[in-house]
């Protein structure tokens, strides 16, 4: 079945939790003893009727505060579609954790109060959306019902957005008017709206196509792992595990080891102890060569012919995440795929003034801060671009002092 995973992001205290909950609800995807929970925490809308948000409220200091704190993971299915939805925070000092749920995310809810128009957390996460390269959006104007299911707001809001995306690179956007609260637009059309000829959110989300295929098709293996067991009934066995994170490998297929530049052909492709003839984007294989060259984890085998970049400078955008300042005078840890590298910030490019998205002059990045960096590794990295192929464009940045992680980037070119 087919499973489409998406993020749900806004301002505080937009429905966010309660559109999951509804969602989970309508769907019967809440188990009895959710149910009684609920019941029990006896959390009651002014209507009487259940507060579903609480079924995404996960934490105690969630439910104390009437906020979303942590990015909460919840799953449900139709019979058309498998769902996995990260249920983003709504503060702007938790947007790293907005980063975070989005990475992996098909399409991104962004949930805007209809009382309240387009807002700075709209602006803030769009940019991220944008930034982390998510092809499709939809905007969900909630609290309908608090307007009177004007159409006059919807059409405001929608105009407001669009707008806002001009210069943003999102490919696709739809827009839906909903009450979370009522349910209306959700699960099913809502009578009370009759002027929207649209799907319901459900409906959507079963049906909105997402294209899965990578633009940039050549070859890339992270090296995760060797296998030498060196045992008597395996006595000459090397093998490299990993996954292929962008087009496809095949027996017979000439191969380059980066950086060390060696080159080799694979004779054997294993998935589960079966051997395979051509490791497709996604799978976790064993590759053999017919050569023992030297790689080691962290290194990439790719097609000749078709290398990455191979850079020891390099720009990349960057989320910052920790209450400490970036600091150009410290060395930090990069780390992507199974490599690690120690690297230092030559330069902020510029950081991002998220109200206007317009770019700014700056010498540090505070928390939550967004920018452009230039950065010099100890050791030759192989990348792509972000936009071209985001798993192989993609790193986090580790603080050696105390191995937290500090941000995220999405590398975009070398400057050598």
């Amino acid at each position: 079945m087919d499973l489409l995973k998406f993020i749900t992001a806004g301002s505080v205290d937009d429905g966010k939790s309660t559109l999951i909950g509804r969602l989970l609800y309508d769907t019967n995807s809440v188990l009895d003893d959710q149910l009684e929970a609920i019941q029990r925490a006896n959390r009651k809308n002014n209507d009487g009727t259940l507060d579903l948000a609480i079924l995404t409220d996960g934490l105690k200091a969630e439910r104390e505060q009437g906020i979303t704190i942590d990015v909460a993971y919840k799953y449900f299915h139709t019979a058309k579609r498998k769902f996995i939805i990260a249920d983003a925070p709504g503060h702007i000092q938790y947007t790293r954790n907005m980063v975070t749920g989005a990475s992996n995310s098909d399409l991104a809810i962004i949930l805007i109060d209809a009382r309240k128009g387009v807002v700075e957390q709209t602006r803030r996460h769009s940019f991220i959306v944008s930034l982390l390269g998510i092809p499709n959006v939809l905007v969900c104007v909630n609290k309908m019902d608090m307007v009177d299911y004007d159409q006059a707001v919807f059409d405001k809001i929608k105009a407001d957005y669009e707008r806002l995306t001009q210069n943003l690179r999102i490919k696709q956007v739809d827009y839906i008017p909903v009450s979370a609260l009522k349910g209306d637009n959700i699960a099913s059309k809502s009578a009370t709206i009759p002027w929207y000829t649209g799907k319901p959110l459900l409906d959507f989300l079963e049906t909105v196509t997402i294209d899965h295929s990578t633009e940039n098709k050549q070859a890339r293996f992270p090296v995760q792992w060797v296998i030498r067991p060196q045992t008597p009934e395996l006595p000459d066995y090397r093998g490299y595990a990993g996954r292929v994170v962008g087009g496809t490998l095949s027996v017979g297929d000439r191969v380059v080891a980066l950086p060390s530049g060696f080159s080799s052909t694979i004779n054997r492709i294993e998935l589960a102890s079966k051997d395979l003839e051509v490791a497709e984007e996604g799978a976790s294989v064993v590759v053999h060569l017919t050569d023992d060259i030297d790689i080691s984890r962290g290194d990439m085998l790719v097609k000749e012919g078709q290398q990455p970049a191979v850079s020891q400078r390099f720009e990349a955008e960057i989320c910052w995440m920790d209450t400490k300042p970036l600091d150009m005078n410290q060395f930090y840890l990069l780390q992507q795929h199974g490599k690690t590298t120690k690297v230092k910030i030559q330069d902020v490019v510029y950081r991002v003034d998220i109200e206007t998205l317009q770019q700014s002059t700056a010498t540090e990045l505070g928390l939550n801060d967004i920018g452009k960096v230039q950065f010099k590794s100890a050791d030759p990295l192989a990348f792509d671009s972000y936009k071209a192929n985001k798993a192989n464009g993609g790193a986090i940045l580790i603080d050696l002092r105390n191995n937290l992680t500090v941000a995220a980037l999405m590398i975009t070119e070398s400057i050598d």
